[in-house]
């Protein structure tokens, strides 16, 4: 756990409404996470641009977003299993300098001109794996970020915010650098944006970031007992599954939005950059709504207004032709998945004990982003055939048919987490 940081008392005025702001370690990560993600929002507009413009391919712009995220199904239990045995700080430090070396493969390429659509998708696939280790690395190491256990919650939904936030400026600015320079710059900006978050890791004190018991059992037992744990519990069991059958249909609809920016509105990339920010505004008004103390009760209740929200945004979108209108759907429907996303995250963070953080919280970035991945490439997959409005249709009917089927189990959370 971190040192307590001085006189921290009762949080007041502003820190009311974001107490994890009162430790100073979470705002170094803070600082270090909203830069690193700016940029990795910069590279991944700019990399689905430059696929769908060197090959026009639905199916490849499908595939290489799947190739992104998809290891993390299978990848990220496994590096659940090494964040609880091994020195959390270290791992991170160790996966952003590789992340850079990634982004620097590619701005290398582009600038010299000789970037092809296999080299996309390999580093896409590359990309993946690190985002295995990654993304539970930096939620998994929420907790030793606050001294007051209380502001763990404000921690998961500021650290969220930060995504979202980047999700809301990344795509604009990421369209307007695509339209005054280049795809390599973009590259290049992000692997610089990694240093922000070494930096920040390097100067906190945060004391041993492991948990020893983990070491006493087997790589197989240890696996075993974070999905033991996951499937015993019922308000973690429920909110695991509805966070696969989310991501996987509204959230891959994100992965259409070139197709909708270039043939249903007939734009560029800065038509993609609006409508992938406004998904990110609406991801970041719902985020606000947990980066204060709120009790579980309220939380799980988040919950089942997020699938709500999105299903209505993504039922409108496939329903109009015009820009302007499909950007309120598109912010209902970034509120929506950000809303479900994010709750669920903030009742496993309060609900897993810290022996098996790592494993839950890797099962919750293996859902969140493989099935993302696994929705995504069907996604393109069908848009080939049938186009993006039918492909979107069809994703908002699976959704409201899962809701119907979900709908007392997420009532039933409410009483489970009281």
């Amino acid at each position: 756990m971190p040192e307590p940081d001085r006189a921290l008392s009762e949080p007041r005025g502003w820190a009311r409404h974001a107490p994890a702001l009162r430790h100073r370690n979470f705002r170094r990560y803070f600082a270090g996470q909203a830069v690193s993600v700016l940029g990795s929002w910069i590279q991944t507009v700019a990399m689905s641009w430059v696929v769908y413009r060197l090959t026009g391919s639905a199916a490849l712009l499908g595939l290489t977003a799947f190739l992104s995220q998809a290891p993390q199904l299978l990848i990220s239990p496994l590096a659940g299993v090494w964040i609880d045995r091994h020195d959390r700080r270290r791992m991170l430090l160790a996966v952003q300098g590789l992340n850079m070396v990634q982004a620097l493969a590619l701005a290398g390429l582009a600038f010299a001109g000789a970037l092809q659509p296999w080299h996309l998708v390999a580093l896409a696939a590359v990309q993946g794996v690190l985002n295995s280790f990654d993304t539970p690395l930096r939620q998994s190491l929420l907790a030793n970020l606050v001294a007051d256990r209380r502001d763990l919650q404000s921690a998961v939904a500021l650290n969220a915010s930060v995504f979202t936030a980047g999700r809301f400026v990344g795509p604009p600015v990421a369209g307007l650098l695509l339209g005054l320079t280049s795809e390599a710059i973009c590259f290049a900006l992000n692997a610089l944006s990694y240093l922000a978050l070494v930096a920040a890791v390097l100067t906190m004190d945060l004391g041993d970031t492991r948990q020893h018991a983990a070491r006493a059992t087997s790589m197989a037992a240890a696996l075993r007992a974070g999905f033991a744990f996951a499937w015993a519990t019922p308000p973690i069991r429920t909110v695991l599954v509805s966070l696969a059958i989310l991501n996987a249909t509204a959230s891959s609809a994100i992965v259409l939005m070139p197709i909708f920016a270039k043939e249903i509105f007939l734009g560029d990339a800065s038509t993609l950059g609006w409508l992938l920010g406004a998904a990110g505004a609406g991801a970041v008004s719902a985020t606000a709504l947990l980066a204060g103390h709120r009790p579980l009760e309220r939380i799980a209740r988040l919950v089942w207004m997020g699938w709500i929200i999105g299903g209505a945004g993504l039922a409108g979108l496939c329903l109009v032709q015009r820009m302007e209108l499909a950007l309120p759907m598109m912010f209902l429907l970034g509120a929506g998945i950000a809303m479900t996303n994010v709750s669920t995250n903030a009742l496993l963070q309060s609900l897993t004990p810290d022996t098996l953080r790592g494993r839950v919280i890797s099962l919750f970035a293996a859902l969140r982003f493989g099935m993302d991945a696994v929705g995504g490439l069907f996604a393109g997959l069908i848009a080939h055939r049938l186009g993006p409005v039918a492909t979107v249709m069809i994703e908002a009917v699976l959704l409201v048919a899962a809701l119907i089927w979900l709908a007392p189990r997420l009532r039933a959370l409410r009483r489970q987490v009281d």
